[in-house]
Parts: C-alpha cells; structure tokens; sequence
C-alpha cells in the first residue's frame, strides 16, 4: 500500500510541569516545567501515523519547521493550561512537484490514494487542492479552509463538527455532503446522515486525533474498499492515541 501525503506541517511540542501556586503579581498559575517531547504535527502527524499502520507513505511538506505548536500542560490535571502558536504561515508548495503529482510521476511511483491535510499555513492553495484532486483516483481531504467548489472533485471529505458549522450553507443541498465525514469527538462521527458511535474510554489528550482519524480511514479504505469499515478502523485507532499523552500515533 503506497499512499501519498500533501499538506503542512509543523512541530507539536508539550511542555510537562506542576503549578503549586498563583503568581504574586498577577492572578496567573506559576508554571514549572518538569519534562519536554516533540514531535512532527499536521500532516506530519499524518505520516507518522500511516507509517506505524505499516503503509509505504511519502509526505510532500513545507522544508522550514518554523511553526510550532508549544503546548503547556499540568502534570496533576493533565490540563493544557496555555499554547502558544509561533511562525503561523509557511511557504507554497513548490509548482514541479504539484506538477508531477497531479500528472502521476512524483518520485515515479503510483500511489494507491493521495491525502491531502491542509491546514491552512500557506502550503497549499484552494487551485492546488482542486488540481489534486482532479487529477488522482482515492483522494481523501482534510481541510481548514472556508470551502468551495475547488474541494468537488475529491473522493472524501473529512471536517469535524465546529467546521460543519462554519460550512453548512455551502453543504447543504450540495452532492460533496455525501462524501463528507464529519467527526463529532465522543459522540462518534456522521456520514450520509447516520451516527457512527465510539468506545467511551478515559481521554488524556485529544491533540492530533484527527490526524489518527484520517490516516486509519485512507488505510481500511484502501484495504477494503468499504468507507463504512474504514470509519470504524478510523475511530478504533483514534480511541488508541486519545488514551496517550501528547500528540500520538496508532
């Protein structure tokens, strides 16, 4: 199984400690770090997830590792109690290698599915996504984007809930909505009007689940060629690294 990953990426870093005390100067937690992890987030944590499944994936990315998600999390409470986003935007995916992608000669190989996990950082562009899709079989797209008709031409969709929201008006009424899939967090995910319930289990972190989502749907569908199997692997791996600190693979 050889699947492709276009999108940005940036690194998540957790920063672990103990708050004992307010500050003295302000009604703010003292916060005092104890332990640091880092690791690849966005469509890096795509990858790392598709890798851990065992699939052959490539990952088309920005070069710099400028953006940085610095997350501040209480060890007693496991409760982020700030984030901090540094360097938000990267630069464009470069115009030959959209080229031989979208013409089916990146790194001569052929890619059983492309997934695209955009996160609106500048990588890619609403004309990329359209050409990308329109030119490859299997493609599944994670989107921040406000959407449009440039996201007609993929195989599926996956939002979750907040972002439905911010986009009803546009699926509504509009064919995409049957290749949409819209993940609802404990209270599982809907696709084509039917609520696909998760295991209840004790959640450390939700940071990076819906990479975890998206990496095991592209696997099982690949694998079977049956998008509803696909959702339930997809939501089995998510309860997997839900349970983990951080941001985790399967």
């Amino acid at each position: 199984m050889k699947i492709l990953i276009v999108g940005d990426s940036c690194i998540d870093v957790f920063v672990y400690g103990e708050i004992t005390r307010l500050s003295p100067e302000a009604p703010v937690p003292v916060f005092n770090p104890i332990k640091q992890k880092e690791n690849g987030g966005m469509a890096h944590n795509v990858f790392n997830n598709l890798v851990s499944l065992g699939v052959d994936a490539t990952l088309v990315t920005n070069r710099d590792t400028n953006i940085r998600k610095v997350r501040y999390v209480d060890n007693r409470s496991n409760r982020m109690v700030l984030r901090i986003d540094e360097n938000d935007e990267c630069e464009e995916i470069d115009e030959i290698i959209r080229m031989h992608i979208c013409n089916n000669q990146y790194q001569n190989k052929t890619y059983d599915a492309i997934v695209i996990s955009d996160y609106c950082k500048g990588f890619l562009d609403e004309i990329d996504i359209n050409l990308l899709c329109k030119s490859n079989k299997n493609v599944f797209v994670d989107t921040k984007k406000k959407l449009g008709d440039w996201v007609r031409h993929a195989d599926y969709l996956k939002i979750n809930s907040i972002e439905y929201e911010q986009n009803k008006d546009f699926l509504q009424g509009n064919d995409i909505l049957d290749k949409t899939i819209i993940t609802k967090g404990r209270q599982g995910c809907l696709f084509r009007g039917k609520i696909y319930s998760t295991e209840d289990v004790p959640v450390k972190d939700i940071s990076g689940a819906g990479d975890t989502f998206l990496a095991g749907l592209v696997v099982e569908y690949i694998r079977s060629n049956d998008i509803v199997k696909a959702i339930k692997f997809a939501q089995e791996c998510t309860t997997i690294v839900v349970q983990k600190h951080g941001v985790s693979i399967v």
